[in-house]
């Protein structure tokens, strides 16, 4: 192992699709990743709230992060529930397909330039350059405002 590398340590990110763009989510707040199932579904509930998972003995809100971010939300084979430690208990997100686990430098993911607008600005921890890919670092936290945790804190 070189110790060329200053200032940071490696991130892991487990990267996924929505609407043909890259996203990711930091290692540390995947729980886990299943295969996509029908939640039940919660009368007045938010729209982008698909309903509840059973997860663990217990019910888990189920956000579908297409439909947060505007994009189409077609149920695919390739379709994944991502489980993220979320406020202090878990939350599932539902995504196009997860594509991999990669490690990148901390310093290589940089914050998203001010003119970034439209999808998912307001939800973006930085970005990462791979291969001609640019993958968008989503920050777990900012992706429901209070009001939304609030409406969650109501259904489960």
């Amino acid at each position: 192992m070189t110790m060329t590398s200053t200032g940071g340590d490696d991130v892991q990110l487990v990267t996924f699709k929505v609407g043909g763009q890259d996203f990711a989510f930091n290692i540390f707040q995947v729980e886990r990743i299943l295969r996509y199932e029908a939640p039940a579904p919660l009368p007045k509930a938010p729209d982008f709230l698909e309903g509840v998972l059973q997860y663990q003995g217990g019910a888990i809100p189920l956000v579908d992060l297409r439909k947060r971010l505007g994009a189409a939300a077609p149920l695919r084979e390739d379709t994944r529930t991502v489980i993220l430690e979320f406020d202090g208990g878990k939350i599932g997100m539902i995504v196009d397909a997860v594509t991999e686990v990669m490690q990148v430098a901390a310093q290589s993911v940089t914050p998203p330039p001010g003119i970034v607008k439209g999808l998912a600005a307001e939800y973006i921890d930085g970005l990462v350059v791979r291969n001609g890919r640019t993958i968008v670092v989503l920050n777990t936290n900012k992706l429901l405002n209070s009001n939304e945790k609030l409406a969650l804190q109501g259904v489960t």
